[in-house]
Formats: structure tokens, C-alpha cells, sequence
């Protein structure tokens, strides 16, 4: 009965700690969403209150119309996620699929080569990277943005490669026993079976994309180009001060497509996993 109540409690004093973890992460969203409600004398005002007094919901259509070309920022933030997308997926998951389904001479050596590149942080490949693609003719374009995630990374070939172990060998011999070669399994057998880590691997680079700054900032010259984020940060050094309520709001219609791929996601996460496996 002693060990029952100390793993009662241990379970409690971590629910606790989770929970106020949750909160701690949740008060700037809070604040935000506060903010973009509030009139700008309220934003300037020292006290500080989480209630805005006067409720102003017209902040957001008149934040939309202050930046101006918000629309067009969103078009472009949303097209650069499909195409990251579908090149992080579609590369990924052969890469992992050659590094986990099929034998071949060193293997294994060549992944901890790939696995060794995720410890080099952009800023050193940076100018290389930005010469590159000068001599392509490619500034000023969108290519230095979508085209790279067609050769994979080794995060995502990592995250697929572990899924694909775990999947029995059987179903691959088998269906070479039948007459199928690799291109067939993998397209007909093994993707069918690996949506959940498909769908993971297409969330992270969608929040990725979605949220990155320094890419557009280092590629993208001409402000019709810009994303959301580019946006945001042209629309706070305007001449005149920050209006603090249109930023605040503009910032909480930029993170709300993701909270809502987030719960959509999380839905299908589970019908994966659930239904994953030979039972499919």
C-alpha cells in the first residue's frame, strides 16, 4: 500500500510540473492574443493587465489592411510549405528507404556521415551556400528556398529510417517472391504503412518553413516575395513607432493556421498509429 501511495504521488508532483510547464509556455500566447484586443493607448499603458478594457476586435482587419500586402505574404509563405513539403517527404523517405530496406556496401558508414552533418549549424554553410546559389542566378527567387529540400535532410531520413526498421522484413520478401521490384515495395507497400511517420515528417517541415526568417531574409530582395514573417518584421520597423495592437494581432493570425494544422494533425496522428502495422 506504501509503494501504491509513493507512485500516486510521484504521478501527481509530475502532473503538476506538466502542468505549470504549460502554462509557463502558454502566457506569451496569451499575452499576445491580450495585446491584439487592447487599443494602442492600453499597449503603451505601465500597468499591466491581461483584460483589455475596451475589447476591439476591429484590430485584425485593420492590421490585415496596415501591412498591406498581407495576402500576398500568406501566398507565399503557403506556397514555399507545399513545395518544402512535398520535397522533404517524397526525398526523405527514399533516402530512408535505402538506408534501412536495402543491403548494400557501406551502408552504415555513409548514414553516420549523414547523421554527422546535422551538427553543423547553418551560419557556417551560410555564405557557401548564398555563392551557390548567386552563380545559379537564383537570389531573388524562391528556388533557394524550396529546391534544397528535394536532396532530403538528415533529420527527416533519420526519423523515417528508424520507422521503416520497425517494420517487418517479411512483407518485403514477399513481395520480391511475387515479382515486385524495389521502386514496387516501396511505393506499394512500404509508404501505405509509414503515414504516421509521413505525417509527422510533413508537419515539422510545414511549421519549419512556415515559421523561418532567416532563409527569406538572406535569399528574397524584392518585398512582393515576402513571407509572413518577412512581413511581420517589415511592418515593425515602419517609420513612426510600433503599433503594438496591429502587430500583436497581425502575429496571432499568423500562428493560428498552425495551431489548427496542429490539432487536425494530432487526430490523424493517433488513427495512424493505431492502424499501423501488419494489421493493415
Amino acid at each position: 500500500m506504501g509503494q501504491r501511495n509513493k507512485l500516486l504521488l510521484t504521478k501527481t508532483i509530475v502532473l503538476v510540473l506538466l502542468c505549470l510547464a504549460g502554462i509557463a509556455f502558454l502566457l506569451p500566447f496569451a499575452w499576445m492574443v491580450s495585446t491584439s484586443l487592447k487599443p494602442l493607448n492600453e499597449t503603451m499603458s505601465i500597468r499591466m493587465h491581461w483584460i483589455p478594457e475596451h475589447i476591439r476586435w476591429s484590430n485584425y482587419p485593420e492590421a490585415i489592411v496596415a501591412m498591406g500586402d498581407f495576402w500576398r505574404y500568406a501566398g507565399n509563405s503557403l506556397f514555399l510549405c507545399l513545395m518544402s513539403v512535398v520535397g522533404t517527404v517524397s526525398s526523405s523517405a527514399l533516402a530512408a528507404y535505402g538506408f534501412s530496406r536495402i543491403e548494400w556496401k557501406g551502408r552504415d558508414k555513409i548514414f553516420a556521415i549523414v547523421l554527422a552533418t546535422m551538427m553543423i549549424p547553418f551560419p557556417v554553410v551560410m555564405v557557401p551556400i548564398y555563392n551557390l546559389f548567386k552563380h545559379l542566378g537564383w537570389i531573388g527567387t524562391f528556388r533557394p528556398l524550396w529546391v534544397p529540400t528535394f536532396f532530403a535532410s538528415a533529420f527527416n531520413v533519420f526519423l523515417l529510417r528508424q520507422f521503416f526498421l520497425g517494420l517487418p522484413k517479411d512483407i518485403s520478401e514477399a513481395a520480391r517472391i511475387d515479382g515486385c521490384n524495389e521502386m514496387q515495395i516501396f511505393f506499394r507497400i512500404i509508404l501505405p504503412l509509414c503515414k504516421p511517420a509521413l505525417l509527422v515528417v510533413a508537419l515539422f517541415q510545414f511549421l519549419y518553413t512556415w515559421n523561418d526568417f532567416l532563409g527569406p531574409l538572406i535569399f528574397l530582395t524584392d518585398q512582393k516575395q515576402f513571407t509572413l514573417a518577412l512581413g511581420l518584421q517589415s511592418f515593425q520597423s515602419q517609420s513612426g513607432g510600433t503599433a503594438w495592437h496591429y502587430l500583436m494581432a497581425a502575429s496571432t493570425l499568423v500562428i493560428l493556421p498552425v495551431i489548427l494544422l496542429f490539432f487536425v494533425a494530432q487526430r490523424y496522428f493517433i488513427e495512424g498509429i493505431s492502424t499501423t502495422g501488419m494489421k493493415n
